[in-house]
């Protein structure tokens, strides 16, 4: 079964978990951020983040430190801190000149990289000596925005993907706060900026990156592109790249649920599954929201016309609507219970206020043929 939440108010730009996945921190589509608890069976809010002066775009908790990072339009990044009952921030010095975009702490917790419009990647880190959290940009050969980021597992390599068609895979090693990396199937020459692997969508070019993600074992890169595409990169296989090119609806956001299976998400308003296997192939599985809503014909009356038409941004409003749980773009698809490798749960957050919590077993039995791999 899904389990379906709603916060009260309109968009969620962006969210993030905490550890136990108790609490969760979301931004409703403005310069705040909102932490709520799961308490019995409804989510209670108990903190108000008011530090940004625009729009907040991207949110990351580290489970293990329990800090959140958070990153606005105003093109600041803050690093909040839980003490005496309330958190508090730490400002971090970007030197950006434009909106920052997207934010991601690294596996070890001990720095975290954000991508912006200034056609670069900072990569911040605390330097004891000063005690603030201070950046090194990763700048060639990015020609465009940075839309999104994912960490290597090994807490070096950076994936970054950008509205210049291309997907990257950098060095992000800091010296000051890590040893030595060791080589890896990405590569083994790794000082701070080196660009290790670049990647289109087509020969043609493609579309804008929207989001980007390793594979548990930092072996295979996945990304999705504004031309409806899905891109499968596998460097322990001669650094073969497969990419598709779908009928549906651009995706937003992508995820791996195990070492072959990716979860993919955006304006279609529903999750689906692909496969990629060892030859390469990119294979479609499933749609994965299985809802028993049927669309009602007829007439509708004229609060709800207008209300269909606030929620779904549109100028005219058919007399039904989208079949699907959600009911409008899907933003962020991501782990919730279990691990990339071996995933039992995934999230779903959408611009119809919505958050779903999807389970792959109830999944797999009410969805014939379905099964992960």
């Amino acid at each position: 079964m899904t389990q379906q939440h709603s916060f009260g108010y309109g968009p969620i730009t962006c969210a993030a978990f905490n550890k136990d996945r108790t609490q969760v921190a979301l931004s409703p589509n403005n310069s705040e951020v909102h932490i709520y608890e799961f308490r019995g069976k409804s989510w209670e809010k108990l903190h108000e983040l008011k530090e940004h002066g625009q729009c907040v775009t991207g949110i990351d908790w580290a489970p293990t430190s329990n800090r959140i990072v958070t990153c606005g339009a105003d093109r600041n990044a803050y690093v909040w801190v839980f003490e005496d009952g309330s958190w508090r921030p730490t400002l971090v010095i970007l030197r950006i000149n434009r909106a920052a975009t997207c934010v991601k702490w690294s596996p070890n917790e001990d720095k975290f990289a954000v991508g912006s419009g200034s056609r670069l990647i900072s990569v911040c880190y605390f330097e004891k000596e000063n005690n603030w959290w201070v950046s090194k940009h990763i700048k060639k050969p990015i020609r465009s925005t940075i839309t999104c980021i994912d960490w290597h597992p090994n807490n070096i390599l950076l994936a970054a993907g950008s509205s210049d068609f291309k997907a990257r895979v950098f060095s992000a090693y800091v010296k000051e706060v890590e040893s030595k990396p060791s080589p890896t199937s990405w590569g083994s020459k790794m000082p701070f900026g080196n660009l290790m692997s670049e990647f289109s969508n087509s020969p043609y070019g493609g579309g804008w990156v929207h989001s980007v993600c390793f594979s548990e074992s930092g072996e295979k890169l996945c990304w999705v592109g504004h031309d409806s595409s899905l891109s499968v990169v596998d460097s322990a296989n001669a650094m073969m790249q497969s990419s598709t090119k779908t009928e549906f609806l651009p995706f937003l956001s992508c995820a791996f649920v195990t070492n072959n299976n990716i979860v993919v998400a955006g304006h279609g308003c529903l999750p689906m599954l692909y496969l990629h296997d060892d030859q390469g192939n990119i294979t479609f599985m499933n749609k994965l929201d299985v809802s028993s809503k049927q669309s009602s014909g007829g007439t509708i009356s004229a609060m709800k016309r207008f209300q269909t038409m606030d929620r779904m941004a549109a100028t005219e409003v058919s007399t039904t609507d989208p079949n699907t749980i959600h009911q409008n773009t899907i933003t962020q698809v991501m782990v919730h219970t279990g691990t990339k490798d071996r995933c039992a749960k995934f999230v779903t957050i959408a611009m119809d206020g919505k958050m779903v919590i999807w389970d792959f077993k109830s999944l797999e039995s009410s969805i014939q043929g379905l099964k992960l791999m």
